[in-house]
């Protein structure tokens, strides 16, 4: 996987998603922040919603894109979710997580070109959103 050096504003990304969802925590309710950087410069940070129905639970990234949309952005920079640990969890650390596969998909239909900040092997990376959903179906294929 090709990955790119991260820059100061990608850390103050990271930052931006640790302090929301630091912010907004409750237990079996939202467990993971993130925050999104637009091209335009501008920085939209959600938590996810969590359901007791899973399959309606919303994910932070999901919800950022949605913001980001609704205040008239359509290109998007690079995005990253932080998770929480939930109370009873004796590693108290946020962790830099990668986007699940929904939201691995609904980045790359917005904005096939975003970076995403992920954590590997204990190591912050950056990648395109390409390298993690190779072979995408799309109109085109």
């Amino acid at each position: 996987m090709k990955t790119y050096p991260l820059t100061e504003s990608d850390f103050a990304l990271i930052d931006e998603a640790k302090k929301v969802i630091t912010t907004l925590y409750e237990d079996d309710r939202h467990h993971v922040g993130a925050a999104l950087k637009t091209k335009s410069g501008d920085i939209v940070s959600a938590v996810h919603m969590e359901a007791y129905i899973g399959r309606v639970s919303v994910c932070a990234e999901a919800i950022a894109i949605g913001k980001a949309i609704s205040n008239g952005e359509k290109y998007f920079d690079t995005i990253v979710a932080v998770r929480h640990p939930y109370s009873d969890e004796k590693n108290r650390r946020l962790k830099v997580v990668s986007p699940c596969g929904m939201c691995r998909e609904l980045i790359s239909d917005y904005s096939p070109d975003c970076f995403i900040v992920l954590e590997m092997e204990g190591e912050l990376q950056k990648t395109k959103i390409s390298e993690l959903i190779p072979l995408k179906y799309s109109r085109e294929s």
